[in-house]
């Protein structure tokens, strides 16, 4: 089956119009950021450390928490921490961000792509099963817009073959399992605070890992390798022993984040209630099937809403847009991208292959109010509604 994708520009958005995404900006940013300008403290300074420790106890207590300048910065420290070295067998998902997975291109890792669960599109456990030999060293997954992996199984492949887990959680802040926090599963979990996500910085990250002898490592290849204490203390003529990165965050960055956390609930509850909307509308169309958890364990973040359409994905798009309702795919299977081709000898993705020309991603931000997705829904059976007869 040949893939279909069509291109389709950003939508404006100056009139009446349902972005598919929008930022959050909390309204006390408009006053606290231009205080911080005025400190001698814009780049990394006490805001970074104070949002370390906040985000900490929020939504990783068990865990160290390093922040840097994006989602990607993060996997990278992450990839470096855990050891993986050039000619390294990692499994990571063939549908995700390029994000994921680019950063292992920087180290030279082997990249072995384990298809996609067609329940929830992420990682598929039972192909990550067959992919698995003596060689593999880290496992690597995403929780595909805010749905959990199947956490407890991964960590049982974990133990028992000895292996690093490593969880891309861009756009699952606050999912848990059970009252447990993601973090607590895996020995790396990023988070992104990109422009577009639940909480953000414009762009930023957060890694977060178990390890506490890792922490000062981390820090420092967070900033060239240097001992950032150290030389602000007074001490600049320090040897640096490894390479290292400019992937800090800012205190611009930081206070903003400070701000957003306070109002996360009132985030996360918004883009519950469009999400379920969402879910039961469209629930009454037999050409429809939404992603969500499939675990009453396993709590959806609601960074997206993913349908899968039988057919007449395209189609839906261009009625959509007529009536200034953004959609697209968002994200792409991995292996069509010619950086990635030597690690696919075969198309072995069955389940992506189903999927790549019927899922399609409808607008769940701050933005939409309850009318919004009530219409939206409401358009989207009506389409075929009329495809039908």
């Amino acid at each position: 089956m040949k893939t279909n994708y069509t291109d389709f520009p950003l939508m404006e958005t100056k009139n009446k119009s349902y972005p598919l995404f929008y930022p959050y900006v909390s309204k006390k940013s408009i006053k606290s950021v231009p205080n911080v300008l005025k400190t001698r403290w814009i780049g990394q300074g006490p805001l970074v450390d104070k949002f370390e420790e906040i985000f900490k106890k929020k939504f990783a207590p068990t865990n160290e928490c390093l922040a840097v300048g994006s989602g990607t910065d993060a996997l990278h420290l992450a990839y470096i921490l855990a050891n993986i070295k050039k000619n390294d067998e990692v499994i990571a998902p063939v549908f995700t961000c390029t994000a994921t997975n680019i950063p292992l291109l920087y180290i030279g890792a082997k990249i072995k792509f384990a298809d996609i669960d067609p329940n929830t599109m992420n990682i598929s456990i039972d192909h990550v099963k067959k992919l698995i030999t003596k060689k593999t060293k880290a496992i690597i997954f995403v929780n595909y817009g805010g749905v959990p992996c199947n956490l407890i199984e991964l960590k049982k492949l974990k133990e028992k073959y000895n292996l690093t887990l490593i969880q891309d959680a861009a756009q699952s802040l606050g999912s848990k399992v059970g009252k447990k926090h993601i973090t607590e599963f895996a020995d790396f979990t990023i988070f992104s605070f990109q422009a577009i996500k639940h909480i953000t910085s414009g762009d930023g990250g957060m890694l977060t890992f178990k390890n506490k002898k890792l922490l000062e490592k981390s820090r420092r290849i967070r900033w060239f390798g240097i001992d950032r204490e150290k030389k602000q203390g007074g001490t600049w003529e320090n040897d640096i022993t490894e390479i290292g990165y400019k992937y800090q965050m800012t205190d611009i960055g930081a206070r903003m984040l400070l701000d957003s956390i306070q109002d996360f609930a009132k985030i996360f509850l918004h883009r519950k209630k469009i999400f379920n909307i969402y879910k039961k509308e469209l629930s009454k169309n037999k050409n429809i099937k939404v992603i969500d958890t499939p675990d009453i364990n396993l709590s959806n973040s609601y960074w997206l809403c993913t349908i899968i359409l039988k057919d007449n994905r395209i189609k839906l798009q261009n009625y959509l847009r007529k009536l200034k309702i953004e959609t697209n795919q968002v994200h792409f299977r991995n292996d069509r991208y010619k950086i990635f081709k030597k690690f696919v000898k075969k198309n072995n993705f069955p389940n992506m292959k189903k999927y790549e020309n019927n899922y399609l991603v409808i607008p769940l931000n701050i933005k939409i109010s309850i009318k919004d997705a009530y219409y939206i829904a409401s358009c989207i059976n009506k389409f075929f509604k009329y495809e039908n007869n």
